[in-house]
């Protein structure tokens, strides 16, 4: 497979991606934190995408993937405004945003920033506001006081041995980016996807999110057993069936 094509941001970022011509709305991935666009969830909906003959999307943002800049660097406001960046430029018209994971509040926060280019949203284990809710609220002391003298921590992760840096910009830039805590108009249909055996992002945040959130046309689907990757065969039909139901709606 040939390389990524690349779209210099107004920051002067080098954001890698991936696109599909075809039919509107586009179908736009919204990847992880840590991720990148050559995941499982981001491979196989751009399959179905090119075999529905719909248009696709998929990026890494900035220190991800093929992207420019090192990941410690980054913040959610970056990711997002990689997201719009993303969006503006090599889209058209109107999106269904799909977003796993820290994708999930990337989407609501684009929602947020373009609604008028959002034509639906499918979350998939979204994690809203996880900088401050779950990575800050689980700190211990010593931890706050070595993120506040050092401006780092380093956190385990069951998908890196290294694990990953979580810089004091991270918590701070996550504060100002926070979905839970105001209003949250959705106006457009809506699926949340969540597993109930997923420890990085528990069923009570899909919860919170679903009533938190404001629309008419919003669905939760709790998938017993499924874990936070949610990418095997029957979780990914899963999400094929909530994009189609969303473009449908």
């Amino acid at each position: 497979m040939a390389g990524p094509d690349f779209l210099e941001t107004a920051e002067g970022r080098r954001i890698a991606y991936r696109r599909t011509p075809g039919a509107g709305p586009g179908v736009v991935f919204l990847g992880g934190f840590a991720s990148d666009m050559e995941g499982t969830k981001a491979v196989h909906l751009e399959a179905w995408a090119r075999a529905a003959g719909r248009a696709f999307l998929r990026f890494d943002y900035s220190g991800h993937g093929s992207s420019s800049g090192a990941f410690e660097d980054g913040s959610i406001g970056d990711w997002a405004a990689d997201a719009a960046a993303a969006i503006g430029a090599l889209t058209e018209g109107r999106q269904v945003l799909v977003g796993s994971s820290m994708g999930g509040w990337i989407a609501l926060l684009t929602a947020r920033a373009m609604p008028e280019r959002v034509a639906g949203l499918v979350g998939i284990a979204a994690a809203p506001d996880f900088t401050e809710d779950s990575m800050w609220a689980s700190f211990t002391e010593a931890q706050k006081a070595e993120l506040a003298g050092a401006g780092r921590v380093v956190l385990p992760s069951d998908y890196s041995e290294a694990g990953y840096v979580v810089t004091r910009r991270l918590i701070e830039d996550g504060r100002r980016n926070l979905v839970l805590r105001d209003p949250l108009p959705l106006p457009f249909p809506v699926r949340f996807l969540q597993g109930t055996a997923d420890t990085d992002v528990r069923p009570e945040v899909a919860l919170r999110l679903l009533d938190h959130a404001e629309g008419e046309e919003m669905r939760l689907t709790l998938v017993k057993g499924a874990d936070h990757r949610f990418s095997g065969p029957a979780e990914l039909a899963l999400i094929e069936a909530a994009i189609a139901e969303v473009l449908a709606a």
